[in-house]
Order: C-alpha cells, then sequence, then structure tokens
C-alpha cells in the first residue's frame, strides 16, 4: 500500500509558477500511474494531467497543456507537477492519486490519494 502526500501549493500572482510534488512510500511506486486533479469550490473534481509508469504522459484540458507539465522521478518516488503561467481560474485544491495500470481521466478509478494542495491564484 502506499499514501501519496502533495506539497508545494500556496499564494502566487498571475502569470507565476509553481511545483506541486507528490511523494510517496512504497516500494513499487514505480510500478503506479499518478494522475494529478484538481478542485474548486461548488465544482467537480476534474483530472488535470497524469504520468504512467513509463513516464508517458497525458493532459486534461488544453488550457493546461501548454502551461502544465508533469514528470516523474521514481529514483525519489516522486512525481511533480510544474505550473507555469497561472491563472485565476487555476484556483483549487490540487489532489494526486494513484493506480496500478494506465492513466485513467476519471477520478473514481483511482485507488490511493493524497490529502491535497491549496493553490490559490490572484489576479
Amino acid at each position: 500500500q502506499v499514501q501519496p502526500v502533495e506539497s508545494g501549493g500556496g499564494l502566487v500572482q498571475a502569470g507565476g509558477s509553481l511545483r506541486l510534488s507528490c511523494a510517496a512510500s512504497g516500494r513499487t511506486f514505480s510500478s503506479y500511474a499518478v494522475g494529478w486533479f484538481r478542485q474548486a469550490p461548488g465544482k467537480e473534481r476534474e483530472f488535470v494531467a497524469g504520468i504512467s509508469w513509463t513516464s508517458s504522459s497525458t493532459y486534461g484540458k488544453d488550457s493546461v497543456k501548454d502551461r502544465f507539465t508533469i514528470s516523474r522521478d521514481n529514483a525519489k518516488n516522486t512525481v511533480y507537477l510544474q505550473m507555469d503561467s497561472l491563472a485565476p481560474e487555476d484556483t483549487a485544491v490540487y489532489y494526486c492519486a494513484l493506480r496500478f495500470g494506465n492513466v485513467r481521466y476519471a477520478a473514481a478509478m483511482y485507488d490511493y490519494w493524497g490529502q491535497g494542495t491549496q493553490v490559490t491564484v490572484s489576479s
């Protein structure tokens, strides 16, 4: 069993950058696909980006694709989400989640979830 822990959130001005980290314990971390999700107040949780155990990446909305980059360092049991050119609409709690197999867009397909990290982008 693994327990992911997110870090790196905070308050940033529009146009700024943040790098989120998702660290997980367990020797089998490299076997998991990892997804980043976000949830804004009053909205459903949405898929942001995912990375497979082979480091193949997948992104959600087009608005994220050109600004966010997901990567993983299996030696450190960590997945990163580099977020550039942040906008107020990126404000949300960001969660990472793990599952065996391929990246999936649906949150229900993930087995292990972190507690989330708040990202707030001011205009």
